[in-house]
């Protein structure tokens, strides 16, 4: 088992999660329908971020946005590299993605490379109105030029270091842990 340190405990993202709803709700409050607007979480970690982050909104705002399940593991651009197969998960978006204003959801950004392959697959199901980035950990490294919207924690943590976001089954059993890349 890899040594994990960590970094955050439920409360801290909870407070995270409750930060970027409010600033989801800022954005389009009063300008954009619900209806108008969706959610669309990134297989594994950003689809029970985006779940949890539809609650906050709704509780805050009254309005429940629409949620996206996509998974990108075919738009990697490492899916040649790999030692094994990758793992798909099925992507269900339940509504037209054209002109529709779109909040993709993942866990933690990095590098950039899992939007990139976010970007280029959500495009392949129509033409946003736009698209906004939300994350709950933003650990900088980038290798592309993206940038979240919405990030509910800055951290500054070593290149061979890796993030992970543990959701539990309940909100009062998630936690954010760091631990070396060859560890993980």
């Amino acid at each position: 088992m890899p040594e994990k340190v960590k970094l955050c405990n439920n409360f801290e993202i909870k407070a995270a999660i409750n930060e970027i709803a409010h600033s989801i709700v800022a954005e389009f409050h009063g300008k954009t329908p619900a209806k108008e607007f969706a959610l669309i979480g990134i297989h594994r970690q950003g689809v029970p971020l985006a779940q949890r982050l539809i609650s906050s909104i709704e509780q805050h705002s009254g309005k429940c946005p629409e949620l996206a399940q996509l998974d990108i593991s075919m738009y990697r651009d490492d899916i040649g590299m790999r030692n094994s197969l990758p793992i798909i998960h099925e992507t269900n978006i339940p509504f037209d993605v054209n002109d529709m204003a779109v909040i993709l959801v993942d866990d933690v950004l990095s590098s950039g490379r899992t939007i990139r392959a976010a970007l280029d697959a959500i495009t392949d199901y129509g033409r946003p109105k736009l698209i906004r980035l939300a994350v709950l950990v933003d650990r900088g490294n980038r290798e592309f030029p993206i940038r979240a919207d919405y990030a509910g924690i800055d951290l500054t943590v070593a290149q061979d270091s890796k993030v992970m976001v543990e959701f539990g089954q309940s909100e009062n059993d998630s936690s954010i842990y760091v631990t070396d890349w060859d560890k993980a």
